[in-house]
């Protein structure tokens, strides 16, 4: 049996929540979109790569394949409304079946593994920092306050389908191990440490772990959307 949190919420500083997400227990489907491009933009091509990835997945497409159609889906979208701007998203989505999990991202929105106490990142950002941090120019700690923290390196709809990196993993999903998804809101305003202490009072509900750590990203500065998907195995 699979229990899951989630909430997103538009921040203290931002107008518009350009963050999306799905949770889907029956279709065994999680994921969290984080859209860019100002205005509308990161709106319409957030809630496109869902819409994409849920319909493609219901249709038995492979999850990794899944999320290259949505790429093609939001540049196509985006010459047909003649923007001057691209739209983009980042996206990270889990499947989970059988005991097994598979996750895949393109962008810096995140996916975590709790298991036996510890909090592990699974994913690995397309970022400029982290390919600085990859080189050894700047450490982990640099880079939180790294002026270019926020520039991504793939995004749905801004790199070119045949230039997509969909990174993915599997793994097996145990009895007590969580899958935590989340857009960088969160990872911005509240570090690993914080994450996992939050993840540890398994008393609490998925539901209760994720409006605790939304709550802690706004009390921190609330810089950026936030949006948190907490995946439970019970």
């Amino acid at each position: 049996m699979v229990e899951f949190g989630h909430l997103t919420h538009v921040g203290l500083r931002r107008d518009l929540n350009e963050d999306t997400y799905y949770g889907d227990s029956e279709l065994g489907l999680w994921l969290v979109a984080d859209g860019m491009g100002g205005h509308e933009y990161g709106e319409v091509a957030s809630a496109l790569a869902r819409e994409t990835i849920v319909r493609e997945t219901r249709q038995g497409t492979p999850l990794a394949q899944a999320i290259r159609i949505a790429d093609e889906e939001i540049i196509r979208a985006s010459r047909q409304r003649h923007d001057t701007l691209p739209m983009g998203t980042t996206v990270v989505a889990a499947r989970i079946g059988n005991d097994r999990f598979e996750v895949a991202w393109v962008g810096d929105s995140r996916v975590y593994l709790w298991h036996d106490n510890r909090l592990t990142q699974l994913s690995q950002d397309h970022s400029y920092v982290q390919e600085l941090i990859s080189q050894g120019t700047i450490s982990v700690d640099q880079a939180r306050n790294h002026p270019h923290r926020n520039v991504v390196t793939q995004a749905l709809g801004i790199t070119d389908p045949k230039a997509l990196n969909v990174e993915t993993m599997t793994g097996e999903l145990l009895p007590g191990m969580q899958l935590l998804l989340c857009s960088d809101g969160l990872t911005e305003e509240v570090d690993d440490a914080s994450i996992a202490r939050v993840l540890s009072h398994t008393e609490c509900s998925a539901q209760e772990c994720v409006d605790g750590l939304v709550a802690a990203a706004l009390d921190n500065g609330g810089s950026d959307n936030v949006t948190v998907v907490l995946v439970r195995r019970a």
